[in-house]
């Protein structure tokens, strides 16, 4: 899941928690949101996690040269 993909959970986690009001009967929308909100910030925060574990990563270059001399 990726950062996108987070705060799109975040998103509707948010408007069903706190801007639905209608019922359907056998489902707490204000449960539903409070999940989909968490499951948003776990992801958003191992997403920048490994953002951030790619950033301090490391690449070494060799560059192999050989010049050839005709005496």
């Amino acid at each position: 899941m990726g950062i996108g993909m987070s705060v799109f959970l975040l998103a509707v986690g948010g408007i069903l928690s706190f801007g639905v009001s209608d019922r359907i009967s056998g489902v707490d929308l204000t449960a539903v949101g409070y999940v989909l909100m968490a499951a948003g910030a776990i992801g958003l925060a191992v997403a920048l996690m490994f953002a951030n574990q790619r950033s301090r990563t490391t690449h070494t270059s060799v560059h192999e040269r050989r010049d050839i001399h005709d005496d």
